[in-house]
């Protein structure tokens, strides 16, 4: 039994997708059927997925946090003053 899934996705990415799938003799439906099972054998995402790599302001932030020159605030109110600084 076949269900229908309905994605929008870029028509460049589409596209180019496409044409890729192409390429290795399959369709749209067969490549993402074979994504799909992969996530069931997997369990999850069948590749790795992480966020961008964090820019300088986040790295000096961290590198500050992890050599205990933190900030500390009596309330909530002066760490917001702090922030809106």
């Amino acid at each position: 039994m076949s269900s229908t899934i309905t994605v929008r996705v870029e028509e460049k990415v589409k596209k180019q997708a496409g044409d890729i799938f192409k390429e290795v003799g399959m369709d749209m439906s067969t490549a993402i059927n074979i994504y799909l099972k992969q996530v069931i054998r997997s369990n999850g995402i069948p590749f790795p997925v992480s966020a961008e790599i964090p820019n300088d302001i986040t790295n000096k932030a961290i590198k500050a946090a992890e050599e205990g020159q933190m900030a500390s605030f009596s309330s909530i109110d002066d760490l917001m003053e702090d922030l809106n600084d």
